[in-house]
Protein backbone atom coordinates (compact mmCIF):
# COMPACT_ATOMS: atom_id res chain seq x y z
CA UNK A 1 0.00 0.00 0.00
CA UNK A 2 2.82 2.49 0.72
CA UNK A 3 4.67 1.52 -2.42
CA UNK A 4 1.34 2.21 -4.44
CA UNK A 5 0.53 5.99 -2.54
CA UNK A 6 4.54 6.73 -2.99
CA UNK A 7 3.96 5.97 -6.70
CA UNK A 8 1.40 8.30 -6.77
CA UNK A 9 2.85 11.16 -4.88
CA UNK A 10 5.78 10.75 -8.00
CA UNK A 11 3.28 10.54 -10.68
CA UNK A 12 1.75 13.61 -8.84
CA UNK A 13 4.77 15.47 -8.93
CA UNK A 14 6.25 14.62 -12.50
CA UNK A 15 3.18 16.14 -13.86
CA UNK A 16 3.46 19.09 -11.80
CA UNK A 17 6.63 19.66 -12.65
CA UNK A 18 6.28 20.06 -16.24
CA UNK A 19 4.23 23.20 -15.87
CA UNK A 20 5.60 24.67 -12.05
CA UNK A 21 9.18 24.35 -13.56
CA UNK A 22 8.51 26.04 -16.93
CA UNK A 23 7.42 29.33 -15.56
CA UNK A 24 9.92 31.73 -14.00
CA UNK A 25 8.94 32.71 -10.31
CA UNK A 26 10.63 34.95 -7.75
CA UNK A 27 11.96 33.90 -4.51
CA UNK A 28 9.48 35.15 -2.49
CA UNK A 29 6.24 37.06 -3.23
CA UNK A 30 3.04 38.41 -2.43
CA UNK A 31 0.30 37.30 -4.92
CA UNK A 32 -1.97 39.15 -6.32
CA UNK A 33 -5.56 38.71 -5.65
CA UNK A 34 -7.54 38.04 -9.14
CA UNK A 35 -10.74 36.31 -9.65
CA UNK A 36 -10.83 32.59 -10.14
CA UNK A 37 -13.29 29.45 -10.66
CA UNK A 38 -11.88 26.33 -9.84
CA UNK A 39 -13.07 23.44 -8.37
CA UNK A 40 -10.80 20.61 -6.79
CA UNK A 41 -11.73 17.43 -5.86
CA UNK A 42 -9.67 15.02 -3.13
CA UNK A 43 -9.94 11.49 -2.36
CA UNK A 44 -8.41 12.93 1.50
CA UNK A 45 -5.48 12.44 2.70
CA UNK A 46 -2.05 10.58 3.53
CA UNK A 47 -0.71 11.49 6.85
CA UNK A 48 3.10 11.11 8.55
CA UNK A 49 2.50 10.83 12.21
CA UNK A 50 5.21 12.21 14.25
CA UNK A 51 4.73 9.47 16.85
CA UNK A 52 5.77 6.72 15.23
CA UNK A 53 5.03 4.95 18.18
CA UNK A 54 1.11 4.74 18.05
CA UNK A 55 -1.09 2.51 15.34
CA UNK A 56 -2.36 5.88 13.80
CA UNK A 57 -3.99 5.80 10.11
CA UNK A 58 -2.18 7.21 8.23
CA UNK A 59 -4.31 6.42 5.23
CA UNK A 60 -6.93 8.92 5.74
CA UNK A 61 -9.49 8.36 3.17
CA UNK A 62 -12.79 10.27 1.84
CA UNK A 63 -14.24 13.05 -0.39
CA UNK A 64 -13.43 16.47 0.11
CA UNK A 65 -13.66 19.93 -2.38
CA UNK A 66 -12.14 23.28 -2.73
CA UNK A 67 -13.81 26.04 -4.49
CA UNK A 68 -11.22 28.14 -5.28
CA UNK A 69 -12.54 31.86 -6.17
CA UNK A 70 -9.49 33.97 -6.19
CA UNK A 71 -5.38 33.25 -6.40
CA UNK A 72 -5.56 33.68 -2.41
CA UNK A 73 -8.32 32.05 -1.31
CA UNK A 74 -10.43 29.01 -1.86
CA UNK A 75 -13.46 27.38 0.15
CA UNK A 76 -13.05 23.62 1.32
CA UNK A 77 -15.28 20.94 3.01
CA UNK A 78 -15.09 17.00 3.06
CA UNK A 79 -15.15 14.15 5.11
CA UNK A 80 -12.48 11.65 5.63
CA UNK A 81 -11.42 8.41 8.13
CA UNK A 82 -9.00 9.95 10.62
CA UNK A 83 -5.98 9.45 12.74
CA UNK A 84 -7.91 7.43 14.68
CA UNK A 85 -9.87 5.27 12.70
CA UNK A 86 -13.09 7.65 13.44
CA UNK A 87 -15.26 9.38 10.28
CA UNK A 88 -14.34 13.19 10.60
CA UNK A 89 -15.72 16.32 8.59
CA UNK A 90 -14.23 19.73 7.70
CA UNK A 91 -15.27 23.32 6.46
CA UNK A 92 -12.79 26.15 6.06
CA UNK A 93 -11.22 28.12 4.26
CA UNK A 94 -7.61 28.76 2.80
CA UNK A 95 -5.79 32.18 2.58
CA UNK A 96 -2.73 31.76 1.07
CA UNK A 97 -1.15 35.52 0.22
CA UNK A 98 2.43 34.27 -0.18
CA UNK A 99 4.07 32.41 -2.97
CA UNK A 100 8.07 30.60 -2.69
CA UNK A 101 8.48 29.89 -5.85
CA UNK A 102 5.37 28.09 -6.95
CA UNK A 103 4.31 27.37 -3.93
CA UNK A 104 1.69 29.00 -2.29
CA UNK A 105 1.78 29.42 1.81
CA UNK A 106 -0.79 30.56 4.38
CA UNK A 107 -3.02 29.19 6.77
CA UNK A 108 -6.39 27.12 6.30
CA UNK A 109 -9.13 27.83 8.66
CA UNK A 110 -12.04 26.10 9.88
CA UNK A 111 -13.79 23.51 12.01
CA UNK A 112 -13.34 19.55 12.26
CA UNK A 113 -15.64 17.24 14.05
CA UNK A 114 -15.23 13.33 14.83
CA UNK A 115 -12.21 13.11 17.27
CA UNK A 116 -13.06 11.25 20.33
CA UNK A 117 -10.78 13.68 23.03
CA UNK A 118 -11.55 16.62 21.32
CA UNK A 119 -14.90 17.87 22.28
CA UNK A 120 -16.60 14.25 22.51
CA UNK A 121 -16.27 13.99 18.88
CA UNK A 122 -18.02 17.50 18.49
CA UNK A 123 -17.02 20.16 16.46
CA UNK A 124 -13.57 22.38 17.30
CA UNK A 125 -12.25 25.24 15.49
CA UNK A 126 -8.50 24.57 13.95
CA UNK A 127 -6.29 27.35 11.90
CA UNK A 128 -3.27 25.13 10.06
CA UNK A 129 -0.27 26.19 8.22
CA UNK A 130 -1.02 24.99 4.47
CA UNK A 131 1.08 24.93 1.49
CA UNK A 132 -0.25 24.72 -2.10
CA UNK A 133 1.17 23.57 -5.28
CA UNK A 134 -1.50 23.50 -8.53
CA UNK A 135 -0.23 22.42 -12.23
CA UNK A 136 -2.84 22.53 -14.62
CA UNK A 137 -4.86 19.64 -13.49
CA UNK A 138 -3.23 18.18 -10.02
CA UNK A 139 -2.48 19.57 -7.20
CA UNK A 140 -0.74 19.10 -3.74
CA UNK A 141 -1.95 20.42 -0.51
CA UNK A 142 0.53 20.07 2.58
CA UNK A 143 -0.63 20.56 5.93
CA UNK A 144 0.69 20.98 9.18
CA UNK A 145 -1.66 19.82 12.01
CA UNK A 146 0.23 20.04 15.56
CA UNK A 147 0.37 17.76 18.53
CA UNK A 148 -1.93 18.53 21.15
CA UNK A 149 -1.90 15.74 24.07
CA UNK A 150 -4.43 13.30 24.60
CA UNK A 151 -6.20 15.24 21.93
CA UNK A 152 -4.61 15.43 18.42
CA UNK A 153 -2.24 13.60 16.98
CA UNK A 154 0.50 15.45 15.16
CA UNK A 155 1.28 15.17 11.48
CA UNK A 156 2.33 16.51 7.93
CA UNK A 157 -0.40 15.64 6.40
CA UNK A 158 -0.62 15.73 2.01
CA UNK A 159 -3.55 16.46 0.21
CA UNK A 160 -3.54 15.24 -3.62
CA UNK A 161 -6.22 17.11 -5.80
CA UNK A 162 -7.72 16.97 -8.73
CA UNK A 163 -9.13 20.15 -11.15
CA UNK A 164 -12.67 19.08 -12.10
CA UNK A 165 -13.70 22.79 -13.56
CA UNK A 166 -11.67 26.16 -14.21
Amino acid sequence: MIKSFTASILTSLLLLSSHCLADSYSLIEIIEPTKKNELWLNPGMYSYHFDRNQDFNSFNYGFGAEYKFSSVTSLTAGTYRNSHYHQSNYIGAYWQPIAIGPIHVGVVAGGFNGYPNTNNGGWFPAVLPALSLEGDLIGLNLLLIPTIPNRVAGSLSLQIKIKVFE
